[in-house]
């Protein structure tokens, strides 16, 4: 593995030590003592290492969050950048723990799906099981792989240790059934698929798919037209938007559009 020079430092005892980003994203909450005791093994392995804090208040064992709010946010990152994603339901049972490389990065977790959208939007793709037990800490327990499998390896491959190393190819990582909208000529059928701690229903319409929209439908609503801004409606008035990730959003102006909508069906009326 090449590594950036600028990225390399030596501390006093003429020991390497690396500049590498390590993000976490997981369910675990910041009451508890999961997330430290993995920034622990982290900094002990690499003591440069930059840790960035995505979230630690995913809803727990939701995979299909964990995977949008990690596809949302990576492309952001420098490409040296190592990302550990811990929601994992299925800890200590059969599936595998896994490290991927892609053009966009480095990424550890379990292989539940959690790594979907990353696998979807990259060309160039290694995985492997970490299955080395150089790059674990001595005792695994069965509950607690963040801390004693993910963090460890996250923190060898920032030093330049090759994913190679960490065990077997895995040639079949677990993909969700990710939920496609259906375009017809003049219709498009899709859905809710994420909502943001705003209220915002996030779909899975991208704004390419759009034409001319004359008519948006979800639940009772009907919306005529995309906005341009949050601003382009009343305070508390139901918009039609597109969002940062460059999907339609329904939103309302300085409220919340899921507290007013529980249908997840959306039309489009081109």
């Amino acid at each position: 593995m090449l590594i950036n020079k600028h990225f390399i430092t030596t501390d006093i005892k003429g020991q390497t030590k690396v500049k590498r980003i390590i993000t976490l994203t997981t369910d675990f909450g910041i009451n508890d003592h999961y997330v430290g005791s993995m920034k622990g093994v982290i900094l002990d392995i690499n003591s440069e290492a930059v840790i960035t804090d995505i979230t630690h208040e995913l809803p727990k064992y939701d995979i299909f969050k964990a995977a949008y709010t990690l596809g949302s946010f990576y492309k952001y990152f420098p490409k040296e950048t190592i990302h550990i994603v811990v929601v994992d339901p299925g800890v200590g049972s059969a599936r595998k723990p896994i490290v991927i490389k892609s053009e966009h990065g480095t990424f550890i977790g379990p292989d539940n799906g959690v790594f979907s959208f990353v696998l979807e939007n990259s060309k160039n793709i290694d995985v492997y099981e970490i299955t080395n037990t150089d790059y674990m800490l001595s005792n695994v327990s069965s509950t607690f792989h963040g801390r004693d499998i993910f963090a460890p390896a996250a923190a060898h491959i920032s030093l330049g240790i090759d994913i190679s190393q960490m065990g077997e190819n895995v040639n079949s990582p677990v993909f969700l059934d990710i939920n496609k909208p259906i375009i017809n000529d003049n219709e498009i059928i899709g859905a809710v698929v994420y909502t943001d701690s705003f209220g915002n229903l996030i779909t899975n319409i991208a704004s390419c798919m759009l034409k001319n929209p004359r008519e948006i439908c979800i639940g009772e609503f009907i919306i005529d037209t995309v906005a341009k801004s949050y601003q382009d409606v009343e305070k508390g008035k139901l918009l039609a938007i597109i969002g940062s990730l460059d999907f339609l959003e329904i939103s309302v102006n300085q409220g919340s559009a899921e507290e007013l909508i529980k249908d997840k069906r959306i039309i489009i009326r081109q």
